[in-house]
């Protein structure tokens, strides 16, 4: 178990303190502090990991498996958690892990026959967004509430661009005669 590795364990182990203090009053008055600081905290080991595995030759079958599947599990909770606190609207939720999901498959599919589907740049900037939003819904600052809203919109535009460009790039993988 490399450096990498053991970053994305740690980023799932902490979608459970995340989860307990972002929808419970565990830490009082700061429970929202403590899980906006655990959001960022796992949101970085993600940066890092990847970083660190490429950068020194550590990429492992596990980590590629991990990586994507922490990032998906430490977005999904919070958006999910976010429903429950009403801070934002289910349909936008259901967009974003549907597109995960469909993602997901597509890769699923590709692996199958031996076809690597790299992250696209509006993947990442989706991600970027996306990460930004759970972090101003977590914070829930009035002053900042049309940031907030405009960051949510540009995340499901993103999100749905993103999946739009997988499917255009990659349509071959659904449709090609041989699969």
């Amino acid at each position: 178990m490399n450096l990498p590795n053991k970053l994305t364990v740690f980023r799932v182990i902490l979608i459970i303190p995340f989860v307990l203090f972002l929808l419970t009053d565990l830490g009082g008055d700061y429970s929202d502090w403590i899980s906006l600081a655990i959001f960022i905290i796992a949101s970085l080991t993600d940066m890092l990991d990847g970083k660190i595995a490429r950068k020194y030759n550590l990429v492992t079958n596990f980590g590629k498996f991990m990586d994507p599947l922490a990032d998906k599990l430490l977005v999904s909770a919070a958006l999910i958690c976010l429903i429950e606190m009403e801070r934002i609207p289910a349909w936008i939720v259901v967009i974003i892990i549907s597109r995960e999901f469909i993602i997901s498959g597509f890769r699923l599919i590709a692996s199958d026959n031996n076809i690597v589907i790299a992250a696209s740049y509006w993947g990442k900037f989706k991600t970027t967004f996306q990460m930004i939003m759970v972090c101003l819904m977590i914070a829930n600052i009035e002053a900042l509430n049309m940031i907030t809203l405009i960051i949510m919109w540009i995340a499901v535009i993103l999100t749905i661009v993103s999946l739009v460009d997988y499917i255009i790039k990659n349509k071959n993988v659904l449709f090609d005669g041989n699969i």
